[in-house]
């Protein structure tokens, strides 16, 4: 009787410990399927989702830390907004929206932003390398190509080294999400457009900028895409809103619908065209588009309350 009361007790704690054990409740996760439209609320918040698009390659290297994924704000596709990174810093502009720059912006601004219930956005090079960046020093000579035209101690990055840059761009996220930036605006990501000493492809491109996102999204922050127009099919659900540059001088503002289209706001800049030479259909087709000085100072005009003359 002992034996069998023996046997039926190890029977039992060995079925016990090779049983599965239930899974974790998830967290708030990263959409990455088209989003509806939000247009009820100023701010709200997003979650996001886990099946990734057909075109992107499924055995692609993405660090770990971009699996799980927290709530962000997001923005309404309506918006008023200023974007200053030189001259005296104005914050007393009755904005929705400030995108300054992450590194040069104290947190005191952003917090002083943050109780008028302003979205910070912070800026940073995701696709260049800076020599006047405190965290120059991490990057690696063997990522470093040509010079950018026209922007001195500045260099193209090979995209394709996701080992090396990483770590970086995660560490640039963390201080955003530590300083308590609301979003992040990571510029030169376009990079395959160029020349910039690497032979990078359309691929290369779309899994460095689907990295950021993912990144972005898992520190509870809301990440734009800056121009990029021709990826725009490919990575609209990834992205929580578009800043393009100067689409109207160029004729390639359609390109930017399916923003419009998707409920996510435009963010537009012009410097050469007057207001009036381009207000008028920015405000027709949606966009959120202010005219700006190349220096980015404090001066802008806002295309939802220009009037022409």
């Amino acid at each position: 009787m002992k034996h069998t009361l023996l046997v039926f007790l190890l029977v039992n704690l060995i079925v016990s410990a090779c049983a599965p054990a239930s899974p974790p409740t998830p967290t708030a996760a990263f959409y990455i399927t088209p989003l509806p439209a939000v247009t009820s609320e100023p701010l709200t918040e997003r979650a996001a989702a886990t099946t990734p698009p057909t075109q992107i390659d499924p055995d692609v290297f993405l660090p770990l830390v971009a699996r799980s994924y927290r709530s962000y704000r997001v923005l309404p596709q309506k918006v008023s907004w200023q974007i200053q990174y030189t001259g005296k810093l104005d914050i007393n502009l009755d904005v929705d929206v400030f995108n300054l720059d992450l590194f040069d912006t104290p947190l005191n601004i952003i917090e002083a932003l943050h109780r008028r219930g302003v979205f910070v956005m912070c800026y940073f090079s995701a696709g260049s390398y800076e020599d006047w960046r405190p965290d120059s020093s991490r990057f690696p000579p063997e990522v470093l190509g040509k010079d950018m035209e026209g922007w001195p101690g500045e260099k193209w990055l090979d995209i394709r080294r996701l080992d090396l840059l990483a770590p970086i761009m995660e560490a640039r996220l963390e201080l955003a999400a530590q300083k308590g930036c609301d979003g992040v605006d990571p510029d030169n990501v376009d990079g395959y457009t160029h020349d910039t000493g690497f032979p990078l492809t359309y691929n290369d491109q779309i899994t460095y900028n689907v990295f950021l996102a993912q990144a972005a999204h898992s520190r509870g922050l809301a990440i734009g895409l800056k121009n990029d127009l021709k990826q725009i099919p490919d990575l609209l659900p990834y992205f929580d809103w578009i800043l393009n540059e100067e689409c109207f001088t160029y004729q390639e503002c359609n390109q930017l619908l399916p923003f419009v289209q998707a409920g996510k706001p435009v963010l537009v800049i012009e410097y050469e065209l007057l207001p009036q030479e381009f207000c008028p259909q920015a405000n027709q087709m949606g966009f959120n588009a202010l005219h700006k000085n190349r220096e980015l100072d404090a001066y802008r005009t806002d295309c939802q309350q220009f009037s022409s003359p």
